[in-house]
């Protein structure tokens, strides 16, 4: 899988791993942030969601257009990853009214857009030579390792500097706490019990009135929040550096096809009109499928966080509290990754005894973080669901490639507008398994109306197994997809084109906050309904112009 690529794959795999680690950081205590600040419900909250992931991928189409005629690749992503740092260090600042934090994401949104897209399209340059060509679908798939490998770590950062910054001010978090002293501060708040007794607690004789109280916690929460935006920040200047500093991997790549004509190169490609025009309509119409992939996806900031929060347990025993704490996970999944080394074929005698020290290494550190947790009553924290997606990918990637390879092989292997239709097709399913765990739950409206969280609560591997079906999915879906671009795309507008990906995103993103308003009003299961709805129709739509994108990849 990662035999025989560039050096600039790698460079670019570490910048990304950087800028989205920060990204997922943010994005992972976003929507809680927004409800436990201002305390907005799930429709407000999802129109500023909606409105800056719309931000985020629109804004791509901008970076490719400066990077294509104006700037190239390289100094727009340097530009663009020091005005996304400007934007989390505005988001950082405590105590801040709904307009700053507009405008902080303001700043976010358009350091991403110039980063974002001419990233991608500086890895697809990297294949264009002929020697590499052939490993362009694995190379991004490697590239999107890099994005969650990054994700992975993000919700236990933003839970780590949540922790240190209550603890510093001698409160511990409960998840129902900042909606019942919203709504006592409101006077909705009918029953009290619940709010006194944890204020009593936390505070002991220095406890005067829940009006107090309340102000202080929803004040504390607020700067535990900016902490994690705070270390989004730090990240950009992590990523800045391996940009710049391993430039010299990648130099050749970064290049447009505005430079290339002004050079006079000769290897140039040159489209006819109607294949230009057969292109961009291939990609337009793989650009209105990838809408509603990303509308279902991204419910997991916003929707599955929030039935996280107030649908499912809060505490669990021992065994399933190892998935939830990255003291006893990483040193498992470390532990298999170096006991894969140890019985891959192919692999040297050194290589198998790294792996065997790494592995026993590990598993003895995991037997004795696991023994350290309690017994029952172990945290779970909503944001933590959002790591499991990025450690699906990571370990599922070499699956998924190394099926597709197999294929190959046998010359079985789908083509990517099929694999595209295929990832829809998934989607659907792990939305289906978010249907089935909501029967018989309150509706969000009617629990709004109640306060705090519901008296029903579902067990964590209801979300865990819709996550593991959404990566699969999203593996066959998302790198697959900007592979498409990358190679289909008219070499002047190989940066407008991955922004153009990124566009679709963005409308689908916005669709993701914009459908809140059902989340208030309808039942939970009709809520999860609509979006298996939405991605089985989408996919019925791609396999029915299949062969005219299969044309285009070809043409």
């Amino acid at each position: 899988m990662f035999k025989g690529h560039p050096k600039g794959l790698y460079v670019a795999f570490f910048a990304n791993m950087g800028e989205r680690f920060g990204y997922y950081t943010m994005l992972a205590i976003f929507v809680l942030y927004l409800q436990s600040k201002f305390g907005w419900s799930a429709t407000e909250a999802g129109h500023v969601y909606g409105g800056f992931l719309f931000g985020i991928y629109f804004l791509p189409l901008l970076g490719g257009y400066i990077a294509d005629n104006v700037l190239g690749y390289g100094k727009t992503i340097i530009i663009g990853t020091i005005i996304m740092f400007l934007g989390y260090a505005l988001l950082a600042v405590p105590g801040t009214g709904e307009y700053f934090i507009y405008t902080a994401l303001g700043v976010i949104s358009l350091g991403t857009g110039l980063f974002k897209g001419n990233l991608q399209a500086l890895v697809g340059n990297l294949y264009d030579e002929a020697k590499y060509s052939k490993l362009r679908d694995s190379a991004f798939n490697i590239f999107y390792m890099g994005i969650n490998i990054g994700a992975f770590f993000a919700p236990s950062a933003a839970r780590v500097m949540r922790k240190i910054v209550l603890n510093v001010q001698g409160l511990e978090y409960d998840k129902a706490i900042p909606n019942l002293a919203h709504k006592y501060l409101q006077g909705t708040l009918e029953n009290t019990t619940g709010l006194e007794t944890f204020a009593k607690a936390q505070m002991g004789s220095s406890f005067s009135n829940l009006t107090n109280f309340s102000h202080h916690y929803i004040d504390a929460i607020g700067k535990a929040y900016n902490s994690g935006f705070a270390v989004a920040a730090v990240s950009m200047i992590l990523s800045l550096a391996i940009f710049i500093g391993f430039r010299k991997y990648y130099k050749h790549a970064d290049i447009t096809h505005k430079e290339q004509k002004a050079l006079n190169k000769k290897n140039m490609v040159e489209l006819t009109h109607k294949q230009t025009k057969d292109r961009l309509m291939a990609l337009g119409l793989v650009f209105l499928v990838v809408v509603f992939f990303w509308m279902a996806f991204h419910q997991n900031g916003f929707t599955l966080t929030i039935f996280a929060r107030d649908y499912t347990v809060g505490a669990v025993s021992r065994g399933p509290a190892i998935l939830f704490n990255l003291s006893t996970f990483l040193p498992i999944l470390t532990a298999i990754l170096g006991f894969i080394l140890l019985i891959g074929k192919g692999n040297s005698g050194k290589i198998k005894l790294i792996g065997a020290a790494i592995g026993i290494g590990s598993a003895i550190v995991a037997y004795f973080t696991v023994n350290g947790l309690m017994p029952a009553g172990n945290e779970i924290s909503p944001e933590i669901f959002q790591q499991f997606n990025p450690i699906f990918i990571v370990f599922l990637t070499p699956v998924i490639v190394g099926y597709f390879a197999w294929l190959r092989k046998r010359n079985r292997e789908p083509s990517s507008p099929k694999k595209i239709g295929i990832g829809m097709i998934l989607t659907a399913i792990g939305f289906t398994i978010m249907v089935l765990a909501s029967k018989g739950l309150m509706s969000p409206h009617d629990l709004a109306l109640k306060g705090g969280v519901s008296d029903t609560l579902r067990s964590p591997f209801w979300l865990i197994g819709t996550y593991f079906t959404l990566t699969i999915a999203e593996l066959f879906l998302s790198p697959i997809g900007i592979s498409f671009v990358s190679k289909v795309a008219p070499p002047q507008f190989k940066g407008l084109a991955q922004g153009g990906w990124l566009g679709a995103t963005a409308i689908g993103n916005l669709l993701a906050g914009l459908i809140g308003p059902f989340w208030d009003k309808w039942e939970l299961w009709q809520f999860f309904v609509l979006l298996v709805g939405l991605t089985i129709l989408s996919a019925i739509f791609i396999f029915s112009i299949l062969k005219l994108l299969e044309r285009a990849v070809n043409s």
